[in-house]
């Protein structure tokens, strides 16, 4: 196969199950019977209070574009299964025409509440599966991480330069996106700047002061270069014998000419002690609006405690353990069908595991967040079924799925429904917000919570309850499988 042909074509990025069940459903005359589906995460990433939900425009732009090409179709063709010709045949008018709802992009999030529901026909709902996940779990984790990060560095400048060690093409530039709507400033990856604008952002690599006869040279030919947007690295033989006071004798050169040095960047050594010392020396030779850019392996904690030494930092470059999520590679995101068609019905499904985290919560639901309209913050997220009258109640019942006998009355309150609809009857219904609306909504989002729940380190548990008739519905269905 030509490498280059279908290589933007997503419709077999999947799991070859998905491919198989597909099959096997069409051999027995069960591909048109519905289906509905929940994607959605177990665990909350990096020991955090919430997670940010990102991804969905990926999950839009994929639906749209689903398509069995004449080369995919070949290469199915190809499998060891030997597929039958008339479910290749099947698979050539192949689109989603079912419904999809979905939490909105940056919307702070918590464990086993519905992200993404799909209802349609299994024969669809199967195959997206793979990359609702992947889409969904990579995003959502960058974004949590860029959260996170925007916490502990409320009023700094946050610069994402993650490209070179992100897991390849794809990651670095929607990770760059998940960044950049969870609070960060800019990127450096040119192609995110132009595919979603993101403000771009750079100064020069080490290569090229190596690459002139002296440290000065290499900073003054920059300067001559892009004199309206200099910011010089400062470390590549000695931070403060070299590097400073030649980026300080550049700085007077272009203040003398009418501009300005725009920043310098300090890239190794003990950060606190070398920004406090450049800080004081630029102040000292007059030049008290040059700021300072830090680098090198950052990440919420290692800037927290920068912070908590008095480093002296403008800017923050985050780069490898942001966009690889490093401390917490994966988001346990999973997909699980919880509804399933019979007699044009929906009838109420569930996995039964060894492990109970994994038991899964059956029915045909949404989720509400309740919100006190006394105090104007979250009481809890509200899982119930979607011909449920959870508004206007006298008052609404919370209670901890696991410890049942935790629970509290809401009394006024508004239940905002988090699953929007995308796509109904399979045309997409959703306009998708710009970048801009997304990062804005994002922020509005915090004012929701009280701080218990936001906090860095040890937050306390943001309730995700669900209602009484959810509740039973999951009991009697345990108990039933449990008999057999």
């Amino acid at each position: 196969m030509n490498i280059n042909a279908d290589y933007d074509n997503l419709t077999l990025h999947t799991d070859k199950y998905q491919i198989n069940m597909m099959y096997a459903h069409w051999k027995n005359g069960t591909h048109n019977k519905k289906r509905i589906f929940e994607a959605y995460f177990r665990k909350l990433p990096f020991g955090n209070g919430y997670a940010v939900f990102a991804g969905l425009e990926r999950i839009v732009h994929y639906i749209n574009s689903l398509r069995f090409s004449d080369e995919l179709i070949q290469y199915l063709a190809e499998q060891e299964e030997q597929y039958d010709p008339g479910f290749l045949e099947e698979l050539t008018s192949f689109k989603f025409t079912g419904d999809l709802h979905c939490v909105k992009e940056g919307t702070l999030v918590f464990p086993n509440e519905p992200l993404v529901r799909v209802e349609a026909r299994v024969f669809e709902a199967q195959l997206l599966e793979t990359a609702i996940l992947n889409f969904m779990n990579y995003q959502t984790l960058v974004a949590t991480k860029a959260a996170r990060i925007r916490q502990v560095a409320p009023n700094e400048i946050l610069l994402e330069f993650g490209s070179r060690r992100a897991q390849e093409a794809d990651a670095a530039v929607w990770g760059a996106r998940a960044a950049y709507l969870a609070g960060f400033d800019a990127t450096s990856n040119m192609r995110a700047g132009m595919l979603f604008g993101i403000p771009s952002k750079g100064t020069h690599a080490h290569a090229w002061v190596q690459d002139h006869e002296s440290e000065e040279e290499a900073f003054q030919r920059f300067a001559d270069a892009l004199p309206s947007n200099v910011t010089l690295l400062v470390d590549t033989y000695d931070t403060l014998k070299s590097g400073i006071p030649n980026a300080i004798k550049v700085g007077k050169r272009l203040q003398a000419a009418g501009k300005k040095l725009h920043g310098i960047r300090l890239d190794s050594g003990d950060m606190a002690y070398l920004s406090i010392q450049a800080r004081r020396m630029l102040d000292e030779a007059g030049l008290p609006d040059v700021k300072i850019v830090a680098s090198n392996d950052l990440d919420e904690h290692v800037i927290f405690n920068l912070k908590a030494q008095g480093a002296k930092v403008d800017t923050w470059g985050v780069g490898t353990q942001l966009i690889t999520a490093a401390d917490n590679p994966a988001l346990g995101g999973v997909y699980k069908v919880v509804a399933k068609e019979e007699d044009g019905q929906f009838i109420p499904t569930i996995k039964i595991s060894g492990n109970p985290e994994k038991i899964t919560t059956p029915g045909n639901k949404t989720v509400y967040r309740i919100i006190n309209r006394d105090t104007g913050k979250a009481e809890g997220d509200y899982i119930a079924l979607r011909d449920e009258n959870v508004h206007n109640q006298p008052k609404l019942k919370l209670f901890d799925p696991v410890h049942t006998y935790l629970h509290k009355f809401v009394v006024h309150y508004d239940a905002v429904q988090l699953l929007v609809p995308v796509f109904q009857a399979g045309k997409q219904v959703y306009e998708l917000p710009s970048l801009a609306e997304i990062k804005e909504y994002h922020k509005g989002q915090f004012s929701l919570f009280w701080d218990e729940y936001l906090r860095k380190l040890n937050p306390e548990k943001y309730p995700v309850d669900l209602s009484q008739a959810v509740w039973d519905m999951k009991m009697d269905l345990i108990q039933k499988h449990s008999k057999r």
